[in-house]
C-alpha cells in the first residue's frame, strides 16, 4: 500500500502543478489578447503625449482651413447661410429685386466668421495643456469625435467670449448692416402693413455661434483622419498611439 501511495501523491502533485501552469499561460494569453485590442506596450506618458499631439495637429489644420479667405464661404459644409430665423426676409428681399444685397450680406457673414476663427488657436492650446491622463484615455478609447467632444466642453465658453468681439468688429468693418438694414427695414415695413411679425435677429450672436459650429465640424474631420488614416499620423508617437487601436 505504501508503494502505491507515493506514486499517487506524486501524480496528484504533478497534476496540480500542471493546472497552475495552464492557468498562468491562459492568463497570459488573455492579457495579451486584451492588450492587442487596447493599447499594447503604451505608457501613460505616451498616451497623453500622443493625444496632445493629435489635438494640436487637428486644431492647427482646422484653424488654417477656416481662418483664410473663403475658408467658410467656399466650403459648402460650413458656409454660413442667411439666418434661419429670417428666411422669410430673404424670400421677400429676392421678390423685391434685392438679390445683390442678399448675396453681399451672406458673403460678409462668412468673412466675419473667417476673421473670428483666428482667435481659436490659443484657446484650444490652453485646453490641450490642461488635459488629464483620464481625459487622454477617454479620448483614445472614445472613438470618432471623442477629442472634438472634449474640446467642445473645454473651450466653447471661451471661444464664444473671444469670437463675439471679433465678429462685432468684422461686421462693423465691412459695414454688414448696410446690406442688412435695408432688407430688414423694408421687410418690417411690410409687416407693419400686413400685421405680420417683425424681425430683428442678432447678427453678432448668429455669426459667433455659426463660426464655432463650423470650426468644430472641421476639428472633427481632422481628428477622424488621424484615427482612420495612417498617412495622417505625421509623427512616430501618433503612429504608435493610434496604431494601437488596430486601424
Amino acid at each position: 500500500m505504501k508503494k502505491l501511495f507515493i506514486p499517487l501523491a506524486l501524480i496528484a502533485t504533478i497534476s496540480i502543478s500542471s493546472c497552475d501552469v495552464l492557468e498562468e499561460v491562459a492568463g497570459s494569453v488573455l492579457s495579451t489578447e486584451g492588450a492587442e485590442t487596447a493599447e499594447p506596450n503604451l505608457t501613460e506618458g505616451e498616451v497623453i503625449s500622443g493625444l496632445k499631439e493629435a489635438l494640436t495637429v487637428g486644431i492647427k489644420n482646422s484653424v488654417n482651413l477656416t481662418s483664410v479667405t473663403d475658408g467658410f464661404l467656399g466650403n459648402s459644409e460650413i458656409r454660413l447661410p442667411f439666418p434661419e430665423d429670417a428666411q422669410k426676409v430673404k424670400e421677400k428681399a429676392m421678390n423685391w429685386g434685392l438679390d445683390g444685397q442678399v448675396d453681399k450680406f451672406e458673403t460678409t457673414l462668412n468673412r466675419a466668421a473667417e476673421e473670428a476663427t483666428k482667435e481659436a488657436l490659443p484657446i484650444f492650446k490652453s485646453a490641450i495643456v490642461g488635459m488629464s491622463i483620464q481625459d487622454a484615455f477617454g479620448i483614445l478609447r472614445g472613438g470618432d469625435g471623442a477629442a472634438t467632444t472634449y474640446l467642445k466642453g473645454a473651450t466653447s465658453s471661451a471661444l464664444k467670449d473671444a469670437f463675439r468681439p471679433k465678429v462685432e468688429a468684422s461686421i462693423a468693418k465691412v459695414k454688414l448692416t448696410e446690406y442688412w438694414n435695408p432688407i430688414i427695414t423694408k421687410y418690417n415695413s411690410a409687416m407693419t402693413l400686413t400685421g405680420g411679425e417683425k424681425l430683428n435677429p442678432d447678427l453678432n450672436e448668429y455669426v459667433t455661434n455659426k463660426a464655432i459650429e463650423g470650426l468644430f465640424i472641421m476639428v472633427a474631420k481632422e481628428e477622424n483622419k488621424i484615427r482612420l488614416d495612417p498617412i495622417a499620423r505625421v509623427s512616430d508617437i501618433l503612429k504608435k498611439v493610434f496604431g494601437s487601436l488596430g486601424n
